[in-house]
């Protein structure tokens, strides 16, 4: 069946998707430029140890918690408007960070920001969704914005370091207001409005429910992966998952509901969602530790472990643009499946890795890992957006992203717990005599507190502690390179079994008698019910024939 051309997207469309990267690109460097920060700020604005872990943490949980809230809400008020609100709190809060003369306002900056963030996200995937009818234009569009969330994670450190070589610290919040400027310039130019014709109510109880039950789960997950487990991360994380038990209980009941939980009964959008939970899983879990082999093992400079990151992105980048062209030819199970093996030898390699291994064993690793991600993100983003109908294709953007960071929470959890557990026994082992018993319970903590401790020490202690903390921290870093490397397995296996009945052959957007996102300045064309059908019966299941 040939693709309708009134449905291809226009030099417009083209230019609008090149705006909805700004914002991309940017949340993906915060989430990593505060790191090169953090020694400059704490060094001018002192903040207690409570204070260091709020200005680290307030931003990601408000994120994760609002990203369902914003994508339901740009679906209602109109998603180019969410953006741009989203985009001036964005701009100011960077503002206010970077002149924070105090800790407190540090932290409701970085606050503000995770606010912002959360409005950002959804809404450029959702009127990625809305700008590009045409299927393959769409997942086109879909692999560009991938591939800048990739350029964001790597250019991030660079920048950083750049900027804090030869400006102050505030420098690394002050470059994002020209980009939020010139996105608020560009975008009312560029992106079209959409909105639901018919929303309903907006349910504020709703919006309680999954901040409660977002919060609890993703707060207990960084502080097992910070302390262990324990109680009370654990019980955390149980009334998170018992609050969104009622939340979604309440879904169900709501004409109207915030999150539309019947689109997991469609095969397709399930095993999306479960894949993209998995593939973050592995890749932001294991990220800690090819950071920290980098520095702390190889002894790089956090400028040169920047730079060696760049293959990782790159593959990234190449994966999410060759995804696109792939499922020209080949079914989307076939695809994900062979680029999740892919991920899952690259962690086959990393698990051969040893402390005193040539760097391009481990940049070999995690270059097939990322190549096969940046794969699946791909097209599991463009399969989740284009499995929901137009008119909440924010909520599910807002469900993608709440996923991927529950999904990188647990990994971190899972992962760097059985790092750690690791890393203690082998050096319980191997510590060398003559150790203080305070230096010898910080070594034992962290490779960074072993490194911490030895250059305190004298030398031929100092080296053998080094040794010892490195063999076994690269021990720990092989064992959950194997669990890693079996979760991609596993992961490959299900998705090849349930997106098997997938075929991308046939255009879903290219229906002519499908019904088009209604613009956000023209009546609804039709009745309630009208839309409501045909948007989800015809636009929606042909969007994913099966056999």
């Amino acid at each position: 069946m040939a693709t309708d051309p009134s449905l291809k997207a226009t030099g417009r469309e083209w230019a609008g998707l090149a705006v909805l990267t700004l914002p991309v690109l940017l949340i993906s460097m915060d989430m990593t430029v505060l790191y090169f920060a953090l020694p400059f700020l704490s060094a001018d604005l002192e903040p207690s140890g409570t204070q260091l872990l709020w200005i680290m943490d307030i931003y990601s949980f408000l994120l994760a918690g609002l990203l369902i809230t914003m994508g339901t809400l740009g679906d209602r008020i109109g998603r180019r408007k969410l953006l741009m609100l989203g985009a001036a709190a964005f701009g100011a809060a960077s503002a206010a960070a970077a002149m924070a003369d105090s800790a407190d306002m540090l932290i409701a900056a970085r606050a503000l920001l995770g606010v912002g963030g959360a409005t950002l996200m959804p809404s450029t995937l959702s009127l990625i969704r809305s700008m590009f009818r045409d299927d393959q234009q769409r997942r086109t569009a879909v692999s560009v914005w991938t591939a800048a969330l990739a350029g964001g994670a790597a250019l991030g450190p660079l920048l950083g370091g750049a900027l804090l070589e030869h400006f102050w610290w505030g420098s690394a919040f002050l470059v994002n207001v020209p980009v939020m400027v010139l996105l608020l310039v560009l975008g009312p130019l560029l992106l079209p409005e959409f909105r639901d014709p018919d929303p309903g109510e907006f349910d504020l109880l709703s919006t309680a429910l999954s901040l409660a039950a977002v919060l609890p789960v993703i707060y207990g997950m960084k502080k097992i992966a910070e302390d262990g487990v324990a109680v009370v991360p654990l019980v955390t994380v149980g009334v998170g998952l018992l609050v969104g038990i009622v939340f979604v209980l309440r879904q169900r009941k709501l004409t109207h509901p915030l999150l539309d939980v019947s689109l997991f009964r469609q095969r397709a959008f399930s095993a999306s969602v479960g894949t993209n939970v998995l593939a973050m899983f592995a890749m932001v879990g294991f990220g800690l530790f090819t950071s920290q082999y980098l520095q702390l093992v190889y002894g790089l400079r956090p400028w040169s472990a920047g730079l060696w990151t760049l293959p990782a992105a790159g593959a990234t980048m190449a994966g999410a643009t060759l995804a696109a062209v792939l499922v020209q030819s080949i079914r989307p199970a076939y695809v994900i499946s062979a680029a999740l093996l892919l991920a899952s030898a690259g962690f086959g390699v990393i698990a051969r890795v040893e402390a005193d291994s040539q760097l391009a064993l481990v940049i070999t690793g995690a270059t097939m890992m990322a190549a096969g991600v940046g794969v699946v993100l791909t097209l599991v983003a463009d399969l989740i957006i284009a499995a929901a109908p137009p008119e909440r294709a924010g909520s599910a953007s807002g469900l993608s992203e709440t996923c991927a960071e529950f999904g990188g929470a647990l990994g971190i959890a899972v992962l760097g717990s059985i790092g750690a557990a690791v890393y203690r026994q082998s050096l319980d082992d191997d510590v060398p005599p003559g150790i203080p018993k305070a230096a010898s319970e910080v070594a034992h903590e962290t490779l960074g507190g072993a490194v911490q401790v030895a250059a305190q020490l004298p030398d031929d202690v100092a080296e053998l502690l080094l040794t010892a903390s490195r063999e076994a921290f690269t021990e720990g870093m092989r064992l959950a390179s194997y669990a890693a490397a079996g979760v991609m397995f596993v992961a490959a296996v299900l998705a090849g079994l349930m997106l098997r009945h997938l075929r991308l052959d046939t255009p879903s957007a290219g229906d002519p008698h499908a019904p088009a996102p209604t613009p956000a300045p023209a009546p609804a064309p039709c009745s309630r019910s009208r839309s409501r059908s045909r948007s989800r019966s015809q636009d929606h299941d042909a969007k994913l024939p099966t056999r």
